[in-house]
């Protein structure tokens, strides 16, 4: 989503792991589920509409929309009124920031109404035009505003200290300390130009990779009945999941042998966007495109290194859990194509939504009363669209406005992935919710560090409670090796994933070439380091990269899974440990902080010191008690 010079749309929270929701099934005897399966509905008019998100909460109608719309559009060429003046006087400076925030208020609700709007009916062309209007309106708001950082920076630092000492412009401080941090690294404004021109080149191989990756083309494989079917990316995971090796194998092989046929162009474009982040972090005076990446974010890049390094020292806990994997399966050999695959059997039952909504709300009341309440009567309330339809954009995700309540949108299909889903997504909801009860608009846009915490807490707690009304040893195990699998998926993987991506950048740095067999082997090395002895390191697995989407299109992102996973494990852990005090704590500190201060200060006040290696270490502490459980459970007789 796009982002301004002070905020952006509020809490956008779409999920882009390569790692898909945790899938924790569940089983009480106290729950009846109904035989049953999801309802397929064939268009939008179909749908209840209590299982339909309200946006006429936003507007009432497509004309009120239109009139803001064109206030946005007036407002933002009107803005330019203020440029050449922010540093005149406090005054001066103030009303810059007002005006903005007047503006963008407006602007973050219009455009999050139309595209929410299409992404449930995206067929519909009429929608397709407000989406496109609203893409406009965004871009000339973006234009209309670029100057404002290069002149705060550009204030001398004696005249910046006088307005600073303002009491008018406290509200803003911050922001204006982040422009200020950030002074080191920006440019003169010919050269702010000429690397703002240059942006659409930087952005090529991400368009490349885009192009490439559809123009990879699977082979047919045969699935458990010996019939011939279509391999393609969206079925590969459930291919690996099967319970048969050959088909894992050959689906394995398949896929990554299609990828080795482009490894050449795969590299080239990977490198290519490696070079660019080195570049754009050299012309601005950064020591590394890792330094070039955190520092905006406030986040030291020690924090980085120190992820690295405790999962490192932890990762003989994990070969034990590949042992027990092996042990489990009843291998010969245990191979990467077998990692996807169920160790224990679940049921697979169907859960209507309303049970999936009870399933929450009963998980989640360790939160205290205040945030079930709000919870489950925000999922009544016109905040969630469930069901599918052949043109809703598929996944799910939570948005909204500073001045709308939050909104999620699901495709609810009845698993327990989706239950799960659900907790994931009101997580981010009711961070948004307190975030905009509580900051204001300038202080609301939570960043990316923390935008996870939440969520996943929210998941770590439901397991908690799942955990806790287990009955049989077959539902422990399930449950528990579920939740070593998000271990495994997330802290353990999106780990090798950072260690990777600081691997090629730093040889890039060094001068050294980024060819397709340079990186399978720096891939392949850190998959075998991770995966220990007992797991085969298939030499297909060195094309691993090519599939994962974020090497191409971020920089250094992958790492902030690892991190508001542990951090959100070591909430969780607090919530149950303490109870109501840590909840006050975490939901006054944390869910209502937004971006009033640094990431890191504001975990901590909630709790967690991610600027140590401590957080990193309590999740690990917790995975090796639960891998303890686990195999307990495993050589009970």
């Amino acid at each position: 989503m796009k982002k301004h010079v002070f905020a952006s749309v509020t809490a956008v929270a779409i999920a882009l792991s390569t790692v898909s929701a945790p899938f924790i099934p569940y089983s009480s005897p106290a729950v009846a589920f109904a035989a049953e399966s999801a309802p397929e509905y064939k268009n939008r008019a179909e749908i209840p509409d209590q299982y339909k998100w309200k946006l006429d909460h936003i507007y009432p109608s497509v004309k009120e929309w239109e009139k803001d719309v064109a206030k946005v559009e007036e407002l933002a060429k009107a803005y330019t009124k203020h440029q050449g003046k922010l540093g005149n006087s406090a005054a001066s400076m103030l009303k810059a920031f007002e005006d903005y925030v007047e503006m963008m208020r407006i602007n973050d609700k219009a455009y999050v109404y139309a595209n929410m709007a299409l992404d449930v009916n995206s067929a519909n062309s009429e929608l397709q035009e407000l989406s496109d209007r609203a893409e406009k309106m965004y871009t000339l708001v973006s234009e209309k505003t670029a100057w404002i950082q290069p002149e705060i920076v550009a204030i001398p630092d004696a005249k910046m200290k006088t307005l600073l000492a303002d009491k008018s412009l406290e509200p803003y401080k911050l922001v204006i300390e982040d422009m200020l941090r950030n002074k080191p690294h920006s440019l003169s404004k010919e050269m702010e130009e000429l690397l703002a021109k240059s942006s659409p080149l930087a952005n090529s191989p991400t368009t490349i990779y885009g192009m490439l990756s559809k123009d990879v083309k699977f082979p047919k494989i045969k699935d458990e009945k010996g019939q011939e079917v279509q391999l393609t990316r969206a079925n590969f995971i459930s291919y690996m999941e099967s319970k048969d090796q050959r088909v894992r194998q050959e689906a394995f092989k398949a896929y990554y042998s299609s990828l080795l046929n482009f490894q050449d162009s795969f590299a080239q474009t990977l490198g290519a966007k490696v070079k660019a982040d080195n570049f754009y972090a050299s012309v601005r005076n950064y020591k590394s495109a890792l330094e070039a990446s955190l520092t905006p974010n406030n986040i030291p890049t020690n924090v980085y290194d120190e992820l690295i390094d405790t999962v490192n020292d932890n990762l003989p806990l994990l070969h034990r859990y590949i042992s027990l994997k092996k042990k489990m399966l009843g291998v010969n050999e245990l191979h990467m194509y077998d990692i996807y695959v169920p160790i224990v059997e679940s049921d697979d039952r169907y859960i209507p939504f309303e049970e999936g909504k009870k399933m929450v709300v009963n998980g989640l009341q360790a939160m205290g009363d205040d945030y079930v309440s709000v919870l489950a009567e925000g999922m009544d309330a016109g905040w969630v669209d469930v069901y599918s339809t052949d043109d809703k954009r598929t996944g799910a995700y939570q948005w909204g406005a500073y001045d709308t309540h939050p909104y999620v949108l699901l495709n609810y299909q009845g698993t327990l992935d989706d239950v799960y889903t659900i907790a994931h997504e009101m997580g981010h909801a009711m961070q948004s919710y307190y975030t905009n009860k509580n900051q204001p608009y300038i202080s609301s846009n939570y960043p990316t560090f923390t935008a996870e915490v939440a969520s996943t807490m929210n998941e770590t707690l439901l397991f908690k409670s799942m955990y806790a009304e287990a009955k049989t040893k077959e539902e422990k195990m399930y449950l528990l090796n579920q939740y070593l699998e998000n271990f495994r998926s997330t802290l353990f993987r999106q780990t090798q994933f950072a260690e990777f991506e600081k691997a090629i950048h730093d040889r890039e740095q060094a001068g050294e070439s980024l060819n397709a067999e340079a990186i399978k082997k720096i891939y392949l090395d850190i998959n075998k380091k991770y995966y220990g002895k007992d797991m085969v390191s298939d030499d297909e697995i060195a094309m691993e990269w090519a599939r994962v989407s974020h090497f191409f299109n971020y920089q250094y992102y992958v790492y902030q899974y690892s991190t508001s996973f542990a951090a959100a494990q070591a909430l969780a852990k607090q919530v149950m440990d303490e109870g109501q005090p840590a909840v006050d704590r975490i939901r006054t500190n944390f869910l209502e902080a937004g971006n009033s201060a640094p990431p890191i200060e504001v975990l901590k006040a909630a709790g967690v010191d991610m600027s140590t290696s401590k957080p990193i270490e309590q999740a690990m502490e917790i995975f090796e008690e639960t891998l303890n459980e686990l195999e307990k459970l495993v050589n009970e007789k």
